[in-house]
């Protein structure tokens, strides 16, 4: 029987800051480097999880929730911020407070190709359509990091992405 993967403590302070915070919808494609946060999300009665069929539905649900008075975040890979440029237009034009968590590919110790045109330009991206991004390389600062999105996206009415390099969450084998 193979070994259960360790998951890093800092996925548990991420999910108890967003849980404090009073996030009542996590919004997400599956994902490894994210997979430790969905499971939290999804064994918590507390929590709604939405698997979505394509990233850009997360915006908007993301964007309705807040309107019926739920915090949502959303959860994605940087693959998955080329399909939400428009979508994220939404949140600049009317405003919307916005959190999204991103799993980053195609940088450190990529093995696909395909991942490094989106990875390169995932901040600049997300930068142009007013997001605060910050990159997370290093356990000790995710968990703060988090923190202060919180507090910035919904005390300051601001979008905010947080990167999740893969020097954190690791470099995938494919």
């Amino acid at each position: 029987m193979p070994e259960a993967a360790v998951v890093p403590d800092w996925y548990g302070g991420v999910y108890a800051h967003l849980r404090q915070a009073g996030v009542e919808l996590v919004c997400s494609v599956p994902d490894a480097g994210l997979d430790p946060l969905l499971r939290s999300a999804e064994a918590d009665p507390g929590v709604r999880t939405v698997m979505l069929t394509t990233e850009e539905e997360g915006v908007a649900l993301c964007c309705g929730a807040w309107l019926g008075g739920k915090k949502a975040v959303l959860m994605i890979q940087s693959s998955g911020v080329g399909n939400c440029i428009n979508a994220f237009t939404l949140i600049r034009n009317c405003r919307f407070p916005f959190l999204v968590l991103v799993s980053m590919r195609g940088e450190y110790g990529e093995g696909m190709p395909w991942q490094i045109p989106m990875g390169r330009a995932t901040p600049g991206c997300l930068e142009l359509l007013g997001f605060t991004v910050q990159r997370a390389e290093r356990a000790e600062e995710v968990v703060p990091m988090v923190e202060a999105a919180l507090k910035m996206a919904w005390r300051s009415d601001q979008a905010v992405a947080i990167l999740l390099t893969q020097r954190l969450i690791g470099v995938k084998d494919i």
